[in-house]
This record gives C-alpha cells, structure tokens and sequence, in this order.
C-alpha cells in the first residue's frame, strides 16, 4: 500500500468526524482518549510518545496526511493536477511527525550518566549548541544557539558533550515558545545530572517575525534560566555571563 493509499484510508475511516469530536475513528482520537485517561496534559511541546503503542506512528502520519490534503483543498490548490503539490501533504506529513515535531512521539535519547568520581566543582559551559523549533503561534522556524551552564557537585552525574546537543534537540523539535522551552532543557537536565546550579541562555531568530507581521529580519530573542547556584551567587552568574559573551564573540 503507498503512502497516498493509506492516507486516503485514513480519509475514508473518518468520513463520519464531523458528525461528533474531530477525529472521532482515527489512530488520533485513541491516543488522544489514552492521555485524557491518564489525565496527562497534551499540550504542542509535551512528549507524548509513551501513549503511542506499535504500528500507530504510521497510521497517524497517514491521518495527517489525509487532513493536510483538505487544508491544501481549502487553499483552492489544485492537488489533483499540479505536480508541484501532489506529494506536499505526504512530504509534510512525515517532515512533522519524524523530523521539526519528532521530539513529542518520539522518548526521551539514551543518556549515559557517569559519577562524579573527580569531584569536579568548577563552572562547566558547553555551548553554542543550535537548535532549531518551530513556534507554537504560527508553526514558523524558530533558529538559534544554546549555552549551558553546569556548577556540579560530588553527587552530580557527568554526561558526555553529545548528550546535551541531543537532550536540547529532543525538547526543541516540538512546537514551542522559546520561554517555556528554555525552562524544559533546564528542568531536563537538572533531572539528569542534579547540579548545585544550572544556567541555559537561548539566543535565537523567529521566521514568524521575518515572514508575516512587522517582517524585521535582524530581532532576535534572547532569555535565560538561572538555577540553584546561579541565582543566589552574584558572582558565579557574572562569571558565566562574561565568558559567554567572551565565548559568542
């Protein structure tokens, strides 16, 4: 069965939603009933992967597929006969589900926390990370760089450079606001490593600035998150604050 097969499937399995909640019949409406079960929040930058259960990924990027034809339709596109748009819906569908949205269905990236045994206790920063996101708002590129500060102690956990390109990533790809998803890589990584003090400072360009509305090209956001340490100790917040921006240049 070919990708455009299954999502005219889809289509035709929930010919009947209208008539009651949106999706009502599709692989959408079960995992949406599990989380409401569960009474576990569903929101854009919320993981959900582990209400998915095998084989619905590819039912769903079909149902997706199959709504994003209609909203082509709506736009009075001519998908049928326009060779431009005939895979758009297909190319979107799985762009959203495994690539720019993958950090909500997929869990959480293998992080291999090592002990403290140095008892290291000097100011760590790793950084600039990119990262890449899409805004919760107008679903636009959200592109910028992330630093991280990390003040350990003897009971820390260490993770590998890596780890933290491949935590930031796993929380970017989710529609976001760059606010909240700053406070989701720091609650993250505390959980992982449990630090005296965390610092993660996000510097980053909103496309739905460039595009749409005032379409300013040079504003870029700047917001940061001070934990523990950070925020109680004037001097320590300096110190990360002046070889960041030693470090941007």
């Amino acid at each position: 069965m070919t990708s455009k097969d299954a999502a005219h499937r889809a289509k035709d399995s929930n010919a009947g939603d209208d008539a009651g909640h949106p999706h009502a019949h599709g692989v959408s409406a079960r995992i949406r009933a599990r989380l409401e079960a569960a009474q576990e929040r569903f929101h854009a930058n919320d993981n959900i992967a582990h209400y998915i259960e095998p084989g619905e990924m590819e039912q769903l990027q079909a149902e997706v597929q199959a709504r994003l034809e209609d909203v082509l339709r709506a736009l009075v596109i001519d998908v049928d006969n326009d060779h431009n748009t005939q895979e758009t819906a297909r190319r979107v569908a799985k762009m959203y589900l495994k690539e720019i949205f993958a950090g909500r269905y997929a869990k959480a990236p293998p992080v291999t926390e090592f002990p403290n045994i140095g008892q290291l206790n000097e100011l760590m920063i790793v950084g600039p990370l990119r990262v890449r996101s899409a805004c919760s708002h107008h679903l636009c590129p959200i592109i910028g760089k992330l630093w991280v500060g990390v003040m350990p102690n003897q009971h820390s956990n260490l993770i590998g450079l890596s780890k933290y390109a491949r935590l930031a990533e796993w929380i970017m790809c989710r529609p976001q606001i760059q606010e909240e998803a700053v406070a989701q890589v720091a609650d993250l990584l505390q959980e992982k490593m449990n630090p005296d003090g965390l610092a993660i400072v996000m510097e980053a360009e909103h496309f739905c600035m460039h595009w749409r509305g005032v379409r300013d090209t040079d504003a870029k956001m700047t917001n940061s998150v001070m934990r523990g340490s950070f925020l109680k100790d004037d001097s320590l917040r300096r110190e990360f604050l002046t070889l960041l921006n030693h470090n941007r240049g």
